[in-house]
């Protein structure tokens, strides 16, 4: 948890992912993520952690239903704003 913790100071979003994942890969389209991402082998955690899983501005959102229903009901955005993940 304490890398988790270091990267959510570091990243206004992360996102614990395997490459194998298709949802993870519609969280990021959603987000529109055009920056390179750092990548790192979950299996270096020493867990198996539910994955995707998604953190904006070091807080849990959750998962692809999670991230697909702020984004549906509009307040992804402000998320990703309050984060500094975006500016408009």
């Amino acid at each position: 948890m304490a890398l988790v913790t270091r990267l959510g100071s570091e990243y206004p979003v992360v996102i614990l992912s395997k490459t194998s994942c298709s949802m993870t890969h519609s969280i990021k389209t959603v987000l529109e993520l055009k920056w390179p991402a750092n990548v790192m082998e979950l299996k270096a955690l020493g867990r198996k952690p539910s994955v995707p899983a998604v953190f904006i501005g070091q807080e849990l959102i959750g998962g692809s239903n999670e991230i697909f229903s702020l984004h549906l009901k509009g307040k992804l955005v402000p998320w990703l704003l309050n984060a500094n993940a975006i500016w408009l």
